[in-house]
């Protein structure tokens, strides 16, 4: 499972939709099918997002002595 952005424009100005979203391979071809709607976010949301659902946790926040 993964969480896909969805951006859409609207006035002018892009607005970003989350889901979470799972790969199964249906008569030998790959389809993603959506498992929940998170709803809108921010752009500083996306990284945090991604990086929860992600199979290696990336480190988000750093100390400034490292």
């Amino acid at each position: 499972m993964f969480i896909k952005i969805l951006t859409k424009m609207y006035g002018g100005k892009k607005h970003y939709y989350a889901s979470l979203v799972e790969n199964k391979r249906v008569d030998g071809k790959v389809r993603q099918t959506v498992k929940a709607n998170l709803g809108p976010v921010t752009e500083e949301q996306i990284p945090y997002l991604k990086a929860a659902y992600s199979k290696n946790k990336p480190r988000l926040v750093y100390n400034e002595n490292e």
